[in-house]
Protein backbone atom coordinates (compact mmCIF):
# COMPACT_ATOMS: atom_id res chain seq x y z
CA UNK A 1 0.00 0.00 0.00
CA UNK A 2 1.80 3.11 -0.87
CA UNK A 3 1.99 5.67 1.64
CA UNK A 4 -1.14 8.45 0.06
CA UNK A 5 -3.31 5.94 -0.17
CA UNK A 6 -2.28 4.76 3.66
CA UNK A 7 -2.84 8.08 4.39
CA UNK A 8 -6.24 8.55 3.31
CA UNK A 9 -7.39 5.75 5.11
CA UNK A 10 -6.09 6.90 8.24
CA UNK A 11 -8.02 10.23 7.82
CA UNK A 12 -10.60 8.73 6.92
CA UNK A 13 -10.45 6.34 10.06
CA UNK A 14 -9.32 9.06 12.39
CA UNK A 15 -12.56 11.37 11.49
CA UNK A 16 -15.06 8.60 11.70
CA UNK A 17 -13.40 7.76 15.71
CA UNK A 18 -13.93 10.96 16.17
CA UNK A 19 -9.98 11.72 16.38
CA UNK A 20 -9.95 15.62 15.51
CA UNK A 21 -6.52 17.29 15.29
CA UNK A 22 -5.57 19.24 17.84
CA UNK A 23 -3.39 22.49 16.86
CA UNK A 24 -2.14 25.38 18.93
CA UNK A 25 -5.11 27.08 20.21
CA UNK A 26 -3.26 29.77 22.12
CA UNK A 27 0.16 32.15 22.03
CA UNK A 28 1.04 32.75 25.67
CA UNK A 29 4.07 34.75 24.54
CA UNK A 30 6.29 35.81 21.86
CA UNK A 31 9.75 37.49 22.18
CA UNK A 32 11.71 37.31 19.19
CA UNK A 33 15.42 37.76 19.00
CA UNK A 34 16.98 40.59 16.44
CA UNK A 35 16.82 39.36 13.10
CA UNK A 36 16.34 40.41 9.17
CA UNK A 37 12.32 39.33 9.93
CA UNK A 38 11.50 41.28 12.97
CA UNK A 39 9.23 44.21 13.17
CA UNK A 40 8.10 43.06 9.26
CA UNK A 41 4.84 41.31 8.80
CA UNK A 42 3.73 38.74 8.60
CA UNK A 43 6.33 37.12 10.13
CA UNK A 44 7.91 39.28 12.98
CA UNK A 45 4.83 41.03 14.67
CA UNK A 46 2.78 40.10 17.49
CA UNK A 47 -0.11 39.27 15.12
CA UNK A 48 2.44 35.84 13.73
CA UNK A 49 1.30 34.23 16.96
CA UNK A 50 -2.03 34.42 15.65
CA UNK A 51 -1.36 32.93 12.53
CA UNK A 52 -0.08 29.44 14.36
CA UNK A 53 -3.69 28.91 15.63
CA UNK A 54 -5.61 25.94 14.52
CA UNK A 55 -3.24 25.01 11.26
CA UNK A 56 0.33 24.28 10.13
CA UNK A 57 0.89 27.27 7.44
CA UNK A 58 1.18 30.58 9.74
CA UNK A 59 4.21 32.36 10.07
CA UNK A 60 6.59 32.95 12.70
CA UNK A 61 10.14 34.21 13.11
CA UNK A 62 11.95 34.17 15.93
CA UNK A 63 14.89 35.83 15.22
CA UNK A 64 18.48 35.01 16.75
CA UNK A 65 19.81 32.74 19.16
CA UNK A 66 17.42 32.67 22.62
CA UNK A 67 14.55 34.47 20.75
CA UNK A 68 11.35 31.96 21.85
CA UNK A 69 7.56 31.18 21.81
CA UNK A 70 5.33 29.78 24.15
CA UNK A 71 2.03 27.84 22.87
CA UNK A 72 -0.64 25.47 24.66
CA UNK A 73 -2.72 23.07 22.79
CA UNK A 74 -6.75 23.09 23.66
CA UNK A 75 -6.11 19.73 25.95
CA UNK A 76 -3.14 18.46 28.04
CA UNK A 77 -0.90 16.49 25.34
CA UNK A 78 -0.54 12.68 26.67
CA UNK A 79 2.67 11.16 26.86
CA UNK A 80 0.34 8.16 25.03
CA UNK A 81 2.65 4.81 24.56
CA UNK A 82 0.51 3.70 21.03
CA UNK A 83 1.63 7.21 19.56
CA UNK A 84 3.54 6.09 16.43
CA UNK A 85 7.10 5.84 16.94
CA UNK A 86 6.41 7.11 20.58
CA UNK A 87 6.14 10.73 19.97
CA UNK A 88 3.53 12.94 21.21
CA UNK A 89 3.33 16.39 18.94
CA UNK A 90 4.92 17.74 15.89
CA UNK A 91 6.20 21.21 15.09
CA UNK A 92 6.51 22.68 12.02
CA UNK A 93 8.70 24.92 10.15
CA UNK A 94 9.87 26.35 6.71
CA UNK A 95 13.16 24.44 6.27
CA UNK A 96 15.35 23.97 2.43
CA UNK A 97 17.17 21.32 1.27
CA UNK A 98 20.74 21.76 3.20
CA UNK A 99 19.33 24.59 5.19
CA UNK A 100 17.87 24.38 8.64
CA UNK A 101 17.08 26.69 11.72
CA UNK A 102 17.21 24.25 14.64
CA UNK A 103 15.25 25.51 17.39
CA UNK A 104 15.03 23.48 20.85
CA UNK A 105 11.69 22.58 22.41
CA UNK A 106 10.88 22.44 26.21
CA UNK A 107 7.92 21.52 27.86
CA UNK A 108 5.81 22.35 31.09
CA UNK A 109 3.26 20.57 33.15
CA UNK A 110 0.70 23.09 35.05
CA UNK A 111 1.41 21.42 38.06
CA UNK A 112 0.18 24.25 40.20
CA UNK A 113 -3.37 24.13 38.03
CA UNK A 114 -3.25 27.67 37.63
CA UNK A 115 -3.32 27.56 33.57
CA UNK A 116 -0.21 29.73 33.08
CA UNK A 117 3.26 28.53 32.42
CA UNK A 118 4.70 29.08 35.79
CA UNK A 119 6.35 25.76 36.73
CA UNK A 120 9.45 24.01 35.86
CA UNK A 121 10.32 24.07 32.04
CA UNK A 122 12.10 20.84 30.83
CA UNK A 123 13.98 20.89 27.73
CA UNK A 124 13.46 18.01 25.35
CA UNK A 125 16.79 16.30 24.57
CA UNK A 126 17.59 15.90 20.90
CA UNK A 127 20.10 14.75 19.35
CA UNK A 128 22.55 17.12 19.57
CA UNK A 129 21.59 17.68 23.57
CA UNK A 130 24.71 15.60 24.91
CA UNK A 131 27.63 17.24 22.48
CA UNK A 132 30.31 18.28 24.16
CA UNK A 133 29.83 21.43 22.68
CA UNK A 134 26.27 22.15 23.85
CA UNK A 135 26.19 24.96 26.08
CA UNK A 136 23.31 24.87 28.87
CA UNK A 137 22.45 28.18 29.97
CA UNK A 138 24.09 30.25 27.41
CA UNK A 139 23.13 34.34 27.33
CA UNK A 140 23.23 36.44 24.77
CA UNK A 141 22.78 40.44 25.18
CA UNK A 142 21.74 42.52 22.62
CA UNK A 143 22.02 46.27 22.06
CA UNK A 144 19.54 48.51 20.16
CA UNK A 145 21.96 50.28 17.74
CA UNK A 146 18.79 52.81 17.18
CA UNK A 147 18.71 53.33 13.82
CA UNK A 148 15.56 53.78 11.60
CA UNK A 149 16.83 51.34 9.17
CA UNK A 150 18.55 48.27 8.86
CA UNK A 151 21.83 48.17 10.84
CA UNK A 152 24.09 45.52 12.32
CA UNK A 153 22.78 44.56 15.97
CA UNK A 154 25.63 44.28 18.49
CA UNK A 155 25.62 41.20 20.97
CA UNK A 156 27.73 40.13 23.85
CA UNK A 157 27.38 36.58 25.49
CA UNK A 158 28.47 35.61 29.04
CA UNK A 159 31.16 33.71 27.94
CA UNK A 160 33.49 37.50 27.01
CA UNK A 161 32.26 36.57 23.31
CA UNK A 162 31.00 39.75 20.75
CA UNK A 163 29.51 39.98 17.55
CA UNK A 164 26.31 41.35 15.93
CA UNK A 165 23.14 40.04 14.26
CA UNK A 166 24.36 41.65 10.58
CA UNK A 167 21.83 43.83 8.23
CA UNK A 168 21.50 42.67 4.49
CA UNK A 169 20.28 44.07 1.52
CA UNK A 170 16.92 42.50 1.49
CA UNK A 171 15.68 43.44 4.52
CA UNK A 172 15.62 47.35 5.36
CA UNK A 173 13.91 47.76 8.56
CA UNK A 174 15.22 47.79 11.75
CA UNK A 175 15.95 44.13 13.51
CA UNK A 176 16.25 45.34 17.23
CA UNK A 177 12.33 44.53 18.14
CA UNK A 178 11.04 47.76 18.23
CA UNK A 179 9.45 49.05 21.41
CA UNK A 180 5.48 49.63 19.91
CA UNK A 181 5.49 46.03 19.24
CA UNK A 182 7.02 44.11 21.84
CA UNK A 183 6.85 46.18 24.70
CA UNK A 184 8.61 43.42 27.42
CA UNK A 185 11.55 44.35 25.21
CA UNK A 186 14.07 46.50 26.73
CA UNK A 187 14.86 49.47 24.66
CA UNK A 188 18.55 49.90 25.02
CA UNK A 189 19.13 46.46 25.35
CA UNK A 190 17.63 43.24 26.62
CA UNK A 191 19.00 39.56 27.20
CA UNK A 192 17.90 35.80 25.83
CA UNK A 193 19.35 32.41 27.42
CA UNK A 194 19.08 28.83 26.68
CA UNK A 195 20.78 26.49 25.42
CA UNK A 196 23.22 26.93 22.46
CA UNK A 197 24.07 24.17 19.94
CA UNK A 198 26.39 24.23 17.66
CA UNK A 199 25.33 24.68 14.12
CA UNK A 200 26.90 23.27 10.51
CA UNK A 201 27.18 25.75 8.43
CA UNK A 202 28.94 25.32 4.97
CA UNK A 203 30.50 28.45 3.38
CA UNK A 204 32.63 26.98 0.83
CA UNK A 205 30.21 28.14 -1.93
CA UNK A 206 28.92 31.62 -0.52
CA UNK A 207 26.33 31.34 -3.58
CA UNK A 208 24.99 28.27 -1.55
CA UNK A 209 25.90 28.47 2.08
CA UNK A 210 24.41 25.26 3.73
CA UNK A 211 23.40 24.79 7.41
CA UNK A 212 22.97 20.81 7.53
CA UNK A 213 20.10 18.98 9.53
CA UNK A 214 20.35 17.77 12.78
CA UNK A 215 19.45 13.90 13.25
CA UNK A 216 16.63 14.72 15.33
CA UNK A 217 14.72 16.65 18.49
CA UNK A 218 14.44 20.25 16.86
CA UNK A 219 12.13 21.96 15.46
CA UNK A 220 12.43 23.78 11.52
CA UNK A 221 14.79 20.87 10.39
CA UNK A 222 12.10 18.76 8.35
CA UNK A 223 9.96 19.14 5.63
CA UNK A 224 6.64 19.18 5.82
CA UNK A 225 4.56 16.14 4.25
CA UNK A 226 0.75 15.92 3.65
CA UNK A 227 -2.01 15.21 5.98
CA UNK A 228 -3.30 13.94 7.92
CA UNK A 229 -0.67 15.62 10.43
CA UNK A 230 -1.40 13.90 13.17
CA UNK A 231 0.26 11.04 11.57
CA UNK A 232 4.08 11.86 12.84
CA UNK A 233 7.46 11.83 10.91
CA UNK A 234 9.42 8.71 12.35
CA UNK A 235 12.63 11.32 13.99
CA UNK A 236 14.94 8.25 14.24
CA UNK A 237 14.92 7.52 9.74
CA UNK A 238 16.78 9.89 7.38
CA UNK A 239 13.74 10.67 4.89
CA UNK A 240 10.38 12.70 5.33
CA UNK A 241 7.17 10.15 6.32
CA UNK A 242 3.74 10.83 6.87
CA UNK A 243 2.66 14.47 8.13
CA UNK A 244 6.63 15.55 8.00
CA UNK A 245 7.77 18.51 10.33
CA UNK A 246 9.71 17.36 13.56
CA UNK A 247 8.20 15.36 15.72
CA UNK A 248 8.72 15.70 19.77
CA UNK A 249 8.60 12.36 22.35
CA UNK A 250 7.68 13.80 25.73
CA UNK A 251 10.13 10.88 26.74
CA UNK A 252 13.11 12.81 25.96
CA UNK A 253 12.35 15.55 28.73
CA UNK A 254 15.37 16.08 30.94
CA UNK A 255 16.03 17.92 33.88
CA UNK A 256 18.61 20.74 34.67
CA UNK A 257 21.09 17.96 35.06
CA UNK A 258 20.84 16.29 31.82
CA UNK A 259 18.85 13.51 33.51
CA UNK A 260 15.71 11.90 32.22
CA UNK A 261 12.50 12.43 33.74
CA UNK A 262 9.26 10.85 33.58
CA UNK A 263 6.10 12.77 32.55
CA UNK A 264 2.62 11.70 32.20
CA UNK A 265 1.45 14.74 30.30
CA UNK A 266 2.59 18.39 29.36
CA UNK A 267 0.66 21.78 29.21
CA UNK A 268 2.74 24.24 27.09
CA UNK A 269 4.92 23.77 25.12
CA UNK A 270 8.04 26.42 24.45
CA UNK A 271 11.15 26.73 21.54
CA UNK A 272 13.61 29.05 21.31
CA UNK A 273 16.18 29.32 18.50
CA UNK A 274 18.83 27.34 19.76
CA UNK A 275 22.09 28.57 17.58
CA UNK A 276 23.65 31.52 16.76
CA UNK A 277 25.21 31.68 13.37
CA UNK A 278 25.12 33.83 9.80
CA UNK A 279 24.13 32.43 6.60
CA UNK A 280 25.78 34.82 4.65
CA UNK A 281 23.48 36.37 2.28
CA UNK A 282 20.94 34.64 3.40
CA UNK A 283 21.10 36.28 6.69
CA UNK A 284 21.11 34.95 10.70
CA UNK A 285 20.10 31.62 11.16
CA UNK A 286 16.32 32.16 12.84
CA UNK A 287 14.08 29.40 13.81
CA UNK A 288 10.27 29.95 12.29
CA UNK A 289 7.52 27.84 13.42
CA UNK A 290 4.26 27.57 11.04
CA UNK A 291 2.34 25.31 13.50
CA UNK A 292 2.04 22.68 15.44
CA UNK A 293 -0.35 19.72 16.15
CA UNK A 294 -0.78 16.82 18.73
CA UNK A 295 -0.60 13.25 17.71
CA UNK A 296 -2.83 10.41 17.88
CA UNK A 297 -2.35 7.24 18.97
CA UNK A 298 -2.15 4.53 16.04
CA UNK A 299 -0.60 1.23 16.68
CA UNK A 300 -0.70 -0.52 13.31
CA UNK A 301 2.29 2.25 12.48
CA UNK A 302 5.24 1.36 13.39
CA UNK A 303 9.00 1.65 12.52
CA UNK A 304 12.89 2.12 13.60
CA UNK A 305 13.22 3.61 17.05
CA UNK A 306 16.75 2.73 17.84
CA UNK A 307 19.67 4.64 15.91
CA UNK A 308 24.00 5.48 16.71
CA UNK A 309 24.39 8.99 15.99
CA UNK A 310 28.05 10.10 15.88
CA UNK A 311 28.97 14.00 16.33
CA UNK A 312 30.25 15.41 13.13
CA UNK A 313 34.22 15.01 12.59
CA UNK A 314 36.07 18.23 11.77
CA UNK A 315 37.16 17.62 7.94
CA UNK A 316 40.57 17.28 8.79
CA UNK A 317 42.09 15.84 12.44
CA UNK A 318 45.70 16.32 12.80
CA UNK A 319 47.60 14.91 15.24
CA UNK A 320 47.52 11.35 15.99
CA UNK A 321 44.25 10.87 18.11
CA UNK A 322 40.23 12.14 18.50
CA UNK A 323 37.70 11.94 21.02
CA UNK A 324 34.68 10.71 18.99
CA UNK A 325 31.67 11.55 20.46
CA UNK A 326 28.85 8.43 19.41
CA UNK A 327 25.42 7.74 20.73
CA UNK A 328 23.48 5.00 20.62
CA UNK A 329 19.22 5.93 21.09
CA UNK A 330 15.86 3.85 21.52
CA UNK A 331 13.10 5.65 21.39
CA UNK A 332 15.37 9.41 21.46
CA UNK A 333 16.68 8.39 25.00
CA UNK A 334 20.47 7.68 25.39
CA UNK A 335 21.28 4.05 26.05
CA UNK A 336 24.08 4.67 27.71
CA UNK A 337 25.65 1.61 28.24
CA UNK A 338 24.55 0.14 24.66
CA UNK A 339 28.13 -1.49 23.16
CA UNK A 340 29.04 -0.02 19.99
CA UNK A 341 31.91 -1.89 17.59
CA UNK A 342 33.61 0.16 15.30
CA UNK A 343 35.35 -0.67 11.79
CA UNK A 344 38.15 1.46 9.86
CA UNK A 345 38.15 1.66 6.37
CA UNK A 346 42.03 2.25 6.63
CA UNK A 347 44.55 0.33 8.35
CA UNK A 348 46.84 2.14 10.88
CA UNK A 349 43.25 3.96 12.59
CA UNK A 350 41.27 2.61 14.94
CA UNK A 351 38.38 3.24 17.73
CA UNK A 352 38.55 1.78 20.91
CA UNK A 353 35.75 1.07 23.40
CA UNK A 354 36.11 4.86 24.55
CA UNK A 355 35.12 5.78 21.03
CA UNK A 356 38.81 7.24 21.10
CA UNK A 357 40.51 7.05 17.62
CA UNK A 358 43.92 6.56 17.58
CA UNK A 359 46.31 6.36 14.24
CA UNK A 360 49.43 6.36 12.35
CA UNK A 361 48.62 7.16 9.01
CA UNK A 362 47.45 10.08 6.89
CA UNK A 363 44.91 10.44 4.15
CA UNK A 364 40.48 9.98 3.69
CA UNK A 365 39.26 7.67 6.24
CA UNK A 366 35.57 6.15 7.02
CA UNK A 367 34.26 4.96 10.59
CA UNK A 368 31.53 2.97 10.89
CA UNK A 369 29.44 2.63 14.23
CA UNK A 370 27.62 -0.64 14.80
CA UNK A 371 25.53 -1.55 18.02
CA UNK A 372 26.58 -4.69 18.79
CA UNK A 373 23.55 -6.45 19.84
CA UNK A 374 22.31 -5.08 16.64
CA UNK A 375 24.50 -4.47 13.95
CA UNK A 376 22.22 -3.90 11.52
CA UNK A 377 21.92 -0.34 13.02
CA UNK A 378 24.72 2.01 12.30
CA UNK A 379 26.06 5.05 11.57
CA UNK A 380 28.86 6.09 9.59
CA UNK A 381 31.28 9.24 9.39
CA UNK A 382 34.46 10.79 7.59
CA UNK A 383 37.26 12.65 7.20
CA UNK A 384 40.84 13.30 6.01
CA UNK A 385 43.80 12.25 9.09
CA UNK A 386 46.91 14.16 9.09
CA UNK A 387 49.38 11.94 11.46
CA UNK A 388 51.57 14.21 13.15
CA UNK A 389 54.64 13.10 15.72
CA UNK A 390 55.84 17.02 15.27
CA UNK A 391 58.22 17.17 18.63
CA UNK A 392 58.82 21.05 19.04
CA UNK A 393 57.30 22.78 21.73
CA UNK A 394 55.49 25.46 18.53
CA UNK A 395 54.18 22.26 16.94
CA UNK A 396 53.32 20.28 19.70
CA UNK A 397 51.17 23.64 20.93
CA UNK A 398 49.61 23.63 17.62
CA UNK A 399 49.19 20.12 16.45
CA UNK A 400 47.86 18.78 20.29
CA UNK A 401 43.99 18.77 20.37
CA UNK A 402 43.23 18.26 24.20
CA UNK A 403 41.11 15.68 24.74
CA UNK A 404 38.42 14.42 27.61
CA UNK A 405 37.74 10.97 27.70
CA UNK A 406 36.06 8.49 28.08
CA UNK A 407 33.30 10.41 27.50
CA UNK A 408 30.79 9.65 29.04
CA UNK A 409 32.46 8.60 32.12
CA UNK A 410 31.92 6.08 35.25
CA UNK A 411 34.76 6.52 37.51
CA UNK A 412 37.52 8.38 36.35
CA UNK A 413 37.91 10.88 33.28
CA UNK A 414 41.57 11.60 31.43
CA UNK A 415 42.82 14.08 29.99
CA UNK A 416 45.14 14.51 26.90
CA UNK A 417 47.13 18.00 26.03
CA UNK A 418 47.30 19.24 29.04
CA UNK A 419 50.31 20.30 31.46
CA UNK A 420 50.63 22.39 34.32
CA UNK A 421 46.77 23.41 34.03
CA UNK A 422 44.22 24.24 36.68
CA UNK A 423 41.18 21.85 36.59
CA UNK A 424 37.63 22.44 37.59
CA UNK A 425 34.46 20.57 37.37
CA UNK A 426 31.00 22.39 37.69
CA UNK A 427 27.44 21.17 37.62
CA UNK A 428 25.10 22.13 35.07
CA UNK A 429 23.69 24.95 37.74
CA UNK A 430 27.26 26.57 37.75
CA UNK A 431 28.42 25.67 40.77
CA UNK A 432 32.11 24.17 41.53
CA UNK A 433 32.63 20.79 42.74
CA UNK A 434 36.27 19.77 42.06
CA UNK A 435 39.39 22.02 41.62
CA UNK A 436 42.62 19.99 40.57
CA UNK A 437 46.09 22.46 40.61
CA UNK A 438 48.86 21.66 38.20
CA UNK A 439 47.08 18.90 36.37
CA UNK A 440 49.12 16.81 34.00
CA UNK A 441 47.73 15.27 31.41
CA UNK A 442 47.00 11.56 31.80
CA UNK A 443 46.78 11.30 35.25
CA UNK A 444 43.34 9.87 36.39
CA UNK A 445 40.27 12.55 37.70
CA UNK A 446 38.08 10.77 39.84
CA UNK A 447 34.21 11.66 39.46
CA UNK A 448 33.10 8.44 40.66
CA UNK A 449 31.00 10.12 43.57
CA UNK A 450 29.12 12.40 41.30
CA UNK A 451 25.85 11.52 40.82
CA UNK A 452 24.54 10.84 36.84
CA UNK A 453 24.30 13.61 34.65
CA UNK A 454 26.02 16.87 32.85
CA UNK A 455 28.77 18.62 33.75
CA UNK A 456 31.25 21.28 32.48
CA UNK A 457 34.94 20.58 33.10
CA UNK A 458 37.06 23.83 32.79
CA UNK A 459 40.96 23.68 32.18
CA UNK A 460 43.12 27.15 32.44
CA UNK A 461 46.88 26.68 31.52
CA UNK A 462 49.21 29.02 30.03
CA UNK A 463 48.32 28.15 26.46
CA UNK A 464 44.84 28.24 26.35
CA UNK A 465 41.31 28.11 28.54
CA UNK A 466 39.07 25.40 27.19
CA UNK A 467 35.61 24.38 28.48
CA UNK A 468 34.32 20.81 27.99
CA UNK A 469 30.93 19.24 28.75
CA UNK A 470 31.04 15.59 29.80
CA UNK A 471 28.23 13.15 31.08
CA UNK A 472 29.00 11.07 34.23
CA UNK A 473 26.93 7.55 33.98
Amino acid sequence: MNNKIRHIILLFVFVSLGLQAQYITEVLEYKPAPGQLINSKPWGVPQAGQSLIGKVNGSMSLGAFGGYVVFKFENPVQNHPDNPFGVDFTVFGNPLNDWSEPGIASVMKDENKNGMPDDTWYELAGSDYFYSSTIKNYEVTYTNPKQEEATDVPWTDNYGNMGAVLANSFHKQPYYPMADLFTSVGDDSYTLSGTRIEIDVDKNNPSMVKSYKKAFGYSDNQFRGSAPYTLPDNPYTPGKENAGGDAFDIDWAVDQNGNYVDLDQIDFVKIHNGVLGDGGWLGEISTEITGAVVVVPETSVTGEVDMIHIKPLPAKIEGDSYQIEAFAYHKGRWMRDAPITWTSSVDGADVDSNNLLTFNTSGNIVLTAALKNRPEIKNSVSCALDYSTSTSIGQRLNAIRISVYPNPVADFIYLKGVTQASVSIYNAAGVKLKEFQNYDGDKPIAVGDLPKGVYLLKINNVAKNNVFRFLKR
